[in-house]
């Protein structure tokens, strides 16, 4: 079994750790991250009208653990702290953040558990809106501060073949599709954290498996017998 791995360099080894033990992997980041200066980040924060009253704070992605101090600075002293995903939350924990909850999946399943207004939401420049969407359709106030951009690469021959060549391949969000997609085989599955990006990928692509972690050991041996 031939398994594509295609984050950054150095955020790859939980995904190695959920493959089957005669998978060969290859690595080929697919995108890379642009963080925005924390001073810049702190301007946006104290310059925002709602700063000293949010009463949610969401990290979508573990690239926003190392700006939470300032978000939770421009909050209010009862701010509740909810992410996206058990890697964005041992980044939060690791840092001394207490998480009231994280969702699994999809951002869309911290929809529920958040009543309190105003949000204040830290991630990617150009996030998806479901969440943001679905919290103001309750009527809470949302407000979104940027951390980073992430940026599709090109990919050289070689990172191209060995896309093409992938049997299993892990698409960590919509940016780093739109970089594989045209290399990618209808015979490859790939694998993607929740529905949102799932979405995305079955939008043109049939083979999908939703959901990282351990359990994909078991799915992906059933896949070569």
């Amino acid at each position: 079994m031939n398994v594509v791995v295609t984050r950054e360099e150095g955020k790859n080894d939980a995904l190695r750790a959920w493959l089957p033990p005669e998978a060969v992997v290859a690595e080929v980041p697919l995108t890379t991250t642009a963080y925005i200066d924390h001073d810049d980040v702190r301007v946006a924060l104290e310059g925002s009208h709602a700063i000293g009253t949010y009463r949610t704070l969401v990290v979508t992605s573990e690239r926003s653990a190392a700006y939470v101090a300032a978000a939770l600075a421009a909050s209010a002293p009862d701010v509740e702290v909810y992410c996206v995903g058990t890697t964005t939350a041992a980044a939060l924990v690791t840092r001394g953040v207490e998480v009231h909850a994280h969702g699994e999946g999809s951002a869309l399943s911290l929809v529920p558990l958040i009543t309190r207004g105003p949000v204040l939401m830290v991630g990617a420049t150009s996030m998806r809106d479901e969440l943001a969407s679905s919290l103001r359709a309750k009527g809470l106030e949302v407000v979104h501060v940027a951390c980073y951009e992430t940026i599709g690469v090109t990919l050289g021959p070689n990172d191209a073949e060995m896309v093409r060549h992938a049997d299993v391949l892990f698409i960590g969000a919509p940016s780093a599709w739109a970089v594989a997609r045209p290399y990618v085989m209808s015979d490859t599955w790939v694998v993607v954290p929740g529905v949102s990006t799932g979405a995305v990928v079955r939008s043109d692509h049939q083979r999908v498996i939703e959901g990282w972690g351990p359990q994909l050991r078991t799915q992906l041996d059933a896949l070569s017998q």
